[in-house]
């Protein structure tokens, strides 16, 4: 065939842009950008510029809806349904693949193995290898029980009904004692009840069981299976079985069919069967003071069966295997020759390879998922996709060095380039300059955040950011100096012989009325030593990276308590219930029932939500609206930002102490731009950590805990909570921070340096004592890294 000579580019070779313009979701003002496809570009800005409303919930976003379109309407009804992002025009984009920070399920069966599909590879292996041979996969499964079964069956054949007795078994590994959990529950019954009490009297110490709760007290008072008069002391044998233990059987209370139940299965089912972090703060108090868990003692704590734990590979069980460090394992998998899963082997081989090559080889497979922090949980999700074959595709990471020390910030760049070298575009939105610095496309969005954000400053290459002026330019080089009047400590809190994790048997004294800074590399045990040797007593406040829980009817003003105060003020004002001025409650607009919008749900196509046209989106009822306090309106005030309401509430008519001091902690750690009505749903991660840090800040406590406060936060913003931990400090708090960031070490009065590595070689104490003793040694990994910071 003849060939072209001419060198005219191909018309598809022209798709090389993905074009946004008009983009108006949440704080962004008609957003314009053009992102180039095969190249890796960075989006930053201060916290709350508009960096994730652009990536995620525009481009993203709209990828993966129209990718959801192209299936049938059977199927998108069991998909999430995504509303179309509010955009003028999106073009060129490709199949997306978000790597986000959202938390794994903190299910109590969800490991690290399950959540990569690691088990699955591991239970097929030791099904087939494993001696003595016990059955199939399931049968290595810790969340699949062992069944038998037997009876008569009716079949019809050839016109005939026949009975046939069948029988059948299903062989599980899951462990019958602790039910594939790891961990058995001990109840203290005397947090349960008061047994010189009677049921009818109020023996009952349970949160939410008051003696007049016909479906909780009254089923026990009225079953028939107990005496409701007696002091539970002087239950019979019998009574004392059926109110412990009994199973559930229908009984009639107020001619109301109801089920009885024993009070120990009750409240296994009711409390303890749910993530603890999820309850209700008295409930989660309560089943911390009433419930002991204990590793299981029939199977140590690995989930699995006698019959599981017995079957070995050259020596070593599958509970054994996902006990292994994971570099240990892949190691033990490497040496491992079998022709006959030489598929199976290649394929488990290379998974284990890339959690060590992506800097988690220190963790298990049998780790809880839900105890992996942000950083390591986006880690775990990149893991499946590292090995990938797929080109032409969108990456889209949300800080994926957050949780890295920058010792390791080199090897997730690498990870990155690699992707795009494959063909791939890659976006990225993240803070840190060594990320920022090897991106052949930046986009600064801002020029402030909330309302003063949502435009794009500099859009280019890294150099020009640079010399842009805008507020990451003039940030990227910074250096800050190390602290040269190290305060002195007023006492120390003894750590001895802390053996939590990976830790070596460890002594450190932690300093008190200092910023001390507890660093290492992810794995060296910096929270398994704060957290778990620090007693969570009174006067310690732990401020951790759990996730803020709140639906979309959350905001700043309820979540901090602001709300409350304010009700009451705009009650007394005008002699009316504070309950008006509540749109969850008797304030609420009819319509929309409070949401402020009104939602149309269009079955397997994205639901509308659409402004409510009685409320005009204020969430309140007319009536209320004509109550007034210092001139403004329940709902002018939800509007108003933290700095406007801080004032509005500080002096004047509308003076109240207690809502100005939530507003000035608010304010304090760099929130005061957020409005007080804001759905918690619409705010950032970064702005989520530091809401909560505000809220903690009320608590009464002497030693402050924070998990890397600095998550999230644009090099601007990091100033400023270097003020606020100095302010801490200086008014008698002692502050301890498990952080990587240079700034804030440079910052410490005393640093805890833990490692050398990750995982079992890591543990240890490898350095105390001031910044500048760090840096003059370079003994250590941190000690590097902050040297050249410094430079």
């Amino acid at each position: 065939m003849p060939k072209r000579t001419d060198a005219q580019p191909h018309v598809a070779d022209s798709h090389d842009l993905i074009r946004v313009h008009g983009a108006r979701e949440n704080n962004l003002k008609d957003v314009s950008v053009d992102i180039p496809k095969r190249r890796l570009t960075v989006f930053t800005g201060v916290s709350g510029s508009g960096k994730s409303s652009l990536v995620f919930d525009t481009v993203a976003a709209e990828s993966q809806r129209l990718i959801n379109e192209t299936y049938s309407a059977f199927v998108q009804g069991f998909m999430p349904t995504l509303a179309r992002p509010e955009v003028d025009v999106l073009e060129g984009l490709t199949t997306a693949i978000i790597v986000d920070q959202q938390r794994m399920g903190a299910d109590p069966r969800s490991t690290v193995g399950t959540a990569t599909d690691a088990n699955a590879m591991l239970r097929i292996l030791f099904s087939r290898l494993g001696t003595p041979h016990i059955g199939s996969p399931k049968a290595f499964s810790f969340n699949v029980p062992s069944i038998s079964g037997a009876g008569a069956v009716t079949v019809e054949r050839a016109g005939k009904t026949v009975k046939e007795q069948r029988s059948f078994s299903i062989t599980g590994g899951m462990c019958p004692r602790c039910e594939g959990r790891g961990t058995v529950s001990d109840i203290d019954l005397t947090q349960l009840y008061d047994d010189g009490k009677s049921i009818s009297g109020g023996a009952f110490t349970i949160p939410g069981w008051k003696t007049d709760s016909w479906w909780t007290v009254g089923v026990y008072a009225n079953s028939g299976f107990l005496d409701a008069d007696k002091p539970i002391r002087e239950f019979t044998e019998q009574e004392m079985r059926d109110f412990l233990y009994r199973e559930p059987t229908k009984v009639k209370v107020n001619r109301v069919n109801l089920t009885y139940e024993g009070l120990i299965p009750k409240i296994q089912k009711s409390m303890l069967s749910k993530d603890k972090d999820a309850l209700q703060p008295h409930i989660r108090a309560f089943v911390e003071r009433a419930v002991t868990f204990t590793a299981c003692p029939d199977c140590a704590g690995t989930r699995l069966s006698a019959a599981a734990r017995s079957s070995r590979i050259a020596g070593i069980s599958i509970a054994d295997a996902c006990a292994m460090q994971i570099s240990d394992l892949a190691a033990w998998v490497r040496d491992l020759d079998e022709p006959s899963v030489a598929p199976l082997l290649g394929t488990l081989r290379q998974a284990l390879d890339s959690f060590v090559e992506i800097g988690l080889g220190y963790l298990s497979l049998d780790r809880p998922s839900g105890t992996l922090s942000g950083g390591e949980a986006q880690r775990v999700k990149m893991v499946r996709h590292l090995g990938s074959s797929l080109t032409d595709t969108t990456y889209v990471f949300d800080e994926p060095t957050t949780g890295l020390h920058p010792h390791d910030i080199d090897r997730m760049n690498q990870l990155l380039l690699r992707l795009r070298d494959k063909g791939n575009t890659v976006l990225v939105v993240e803070h840190k300059p060594q990320t920022i610095a090897i991106a052949d496309h930046v986009v600064d969005l801002g020029p402030g955040a909330g309302t003063a954000g949502g435009t794009v400053c500099y859009e280019g290459d890294v150099p020009g950011l640079r010399t842009s002026g805008t507020v990451t330019g003039r940030h990227l080089s910074d250096r800050t100096a190390l602290r040269e009047d190290v305060r002195k400590p007023t006492g120390k809190l003894e750590i001895r012989g802390a053996g939590t994790h990976n830790l070596r048997d460890v002594d450190v004294d932690v300093p008190l009325g200092v910023l001390t800074v507890v660093t290492g590399v992810a794995g060296s045990g910096k929270s398994s030593l704060i957290h778990g040797s620090i007693p969570r007593e009174e006067g310690v406040v732990s401020v951790d990276q759990g996730a803020i829980k709140g639906s979309r009817r959350s905001n700043p003003a309820t979540y901090t308590g602001l709300l409350e105060p304010v009700r009451k003020a705009f009650a007394k004002a005008n002699g009316v219930k504070p309950a008006l001025f509540s749109a969850n409650s008797e304030g609420a607009c009819p319509t929309c029932n409070g949401a402020g919008v009104v939602f149309t749900d269009l079955a397997m196509m994205a639901g509308v939500a659409t402004t409510c046209e009685d409320c005009e989106g204020k969430r309140y009822q007319p009536a209320v609206l004509e109550y007034r306090l210092g001139g403004r309106d329940i709902a002018e005030v939800l509007a108003m930002s933290v700095t406007e309401a801080e004032e509005f509430f500080g002096s004047g008519e509308a003076k109240l102490p207690a809502a100005h001091r939530v507003l000035e902690r608010l304010a304090d750690v760099g929130l005061g731009y957020v409005s007080l009505g804001q759905p918690l749903t619409t705010l950032s991660g970064g702005e989520r950590q530091r809401l909560k840090l505000a809220t903690h800040m009320a608590d009464k406590g002497g030693v402050y805990v924070l998990d890397e406060p600095t998550t999230g936060l644009h090099l601007a913003d990091v100033e400023q909570l270097l003020g606020l931990l100095d302010r801490l400090v200086e008014s008698g708090k002692s502050v301890i921070v498990i952080e990587h960031h240079p700034a804030v070490m440079a910052h410490a009065d005393w640093i805890i340096d833990l490692g050398p590595g990750a995982g079992h070689d890591g543990g240890r104490v490898v350095f105390e004592g001031t910044p500048a003793d760090l840096v003059a040694a370079r003994s250590t990994p941190t000690g590097e890294a902050l040297a050249q910071y410094l430079g």
